[in-house]
């Protein structure tokens, strides 16, 4: 069963890579007391991804942070070395923060884990990107397979 609009976000641990190494932190302590726009990707350096749906929301990130939301972050099932490559890669630093669910964590509790065992990819997280106030979501909006317009910037900047 996928959250919902209205239910807290679970509590699970993510990292992300830092000028110290790798942090791990709590979504709990990652989501409380923000407006944070989250948005997740089936992987990174992926087609769709690096192409259209990351850089959408660094080119967008002033925009959105203009709108009350005080954080902005990209997770995937990838490791937080892959998460940090690929967010220098795509000029992420300082507008979104890259966050590693390299166990599928957070989207197996989330109801969003998808298993493309098949094409060799192993279970990763569905295309969706959200809105969560104090750990609350407040909008959320998944992807149907292969489809890219609900969870884009643009998408999520006209509802905030």
């Amino acid at each position: 069963m996928a959250i919902k609009v209205g239910e807290k976000i679970p509590s699970v641990t993510l990292q992300h890579k830092t000028a110290d190494g790798v942090q791990s932190v709590s979504t709990d302590d990652f989501f409380k007391g923000k407006k944070v726009v989250v948005f997740a990707v089936p992987g990174a350096f992926t087609p769709t991804c690096s192409a259209k749906h990351l850089p959408g929301f660094v080119k967008n990130a002033d925009a959105i942070k203009g709108k009350g939301v005080n954080e902005i972050a990209c997770v995937a099932v990838n490791d937080a070395f892959v998460m940090d490559a690929w967010g220098k890669d795509q000029k992420a630093d300082g507008k979104v923060t890259m966050l590693a669910d390299g166990s599928a964590k957070l989207a197996k509790a989330l109801g969003l884990d998808l298993d493309l065992t098949e094409r060799g990819l192993g279970v990763r997280s569905q295309r969706y990107a959200m809105v969560v106030d104090n750990g609350t979501v407040k909008l959320l909006n998944v992807e149907e397979a292969g489809a890219f317009d609900k969870s884009s910037a643009e998408t999520i900047l006209a509802a905030l």
